[in-house]
Order: structure tokens, then sequence, then C-alpha cells
């Protein structure tokens, strides 16, 4: 393992969440957040980028699907950290207004600027963190 103070050796490029409904998260993560779409393979997979790293929807196997999508939420302890780089507080009240279920903007002082959580269509948590 690397030490304190050692040359980084790896980077992150990629994300992967496994989805339900490859189609409805493209268009959320597309239409809402507005990130772009790089690569898709329509109802099977989709990378988005975000910033210097990508999001890629990977539609889950067969022994996982089920039947309705719509109402179909994660369990994961994941969560997307992306930095905004305009007011937080207006964009958490867009993003309201167009259905988003979004957490109060909260800080740690001393450690972080102004935070805010919200859900995506499938449950999984992201964070819009006050560049």
């Amino acid at each position: 393992m690397a030490g304190e103070g050692a040359a980084v050796k790896l980077s992150l490029t990629r994300v992967v969440l496994y989805v339900q409904d490859v189609q409805r998260l493209t268009e959320f993560y597309r239409d809402v957040l507005g990130l772009a779409v790089v690569q898709e393979i329509k109802d099977e997979w989709t990378v988005l980028q975000a910033g210097h790293c990508q999001v890629g929807l990977h539609r889950v196997g067969k022994a996982f699907r089920v039947s309705d999508t719509s109402s179909w939420r994660a369990n994961s302890n994941a969560k997307l950290v992306m930095a905004v780089h305009e007011d937080l507080e207006t964009l958490r009240v867009e993003l309201i207004a167009k259905g988003v279920p979004m957490r109060a903007i909260k800080s740690y002082p001393g450690l972080t600027g102004l935070l805010c959580d919200g859900t995506d269509p499938e449950g999984n948590v992201f964070q819009l963190a006050q560049a």
C-alpha cells in the first residue's frame, strides 16, 4: 500500500452503477444533472462524462431484474459526489422543482463547503458539493 506522501499510481476514471432501467437513469443524469452521454448501448449500457470521471449505467443481470422498475430502489452504500460550479441553493431549488428528492444543504466547517444530497430515480444517492 502506498504510504502518506507516496506518488499516486492509480486514478479513478469510471464508477459503474448497476441499475434496473438504464434509459430512465440516462435521461435523469443527462437531462436533469446535465452530464453528457459518451457511449450507449440502448437499454443495456450508458457512459456519461462527469468532469474527469465517468459514470457508467449497467443494466443488472437477469437474476436481479424486477418486473416493476418504477418503484424499485437501490440498496447501496455508494455516493456519487459532484462539484457544483454555480450557486448550490439555486441548483437545489431547480432540482426540487423538477421532482428530484433533495436533502437540506449542510456543511462541516473546517472540512467542507456547502453540500447537498439527493437521490436519482432508483434511489442512488448523489451529493452536490459547492466548488
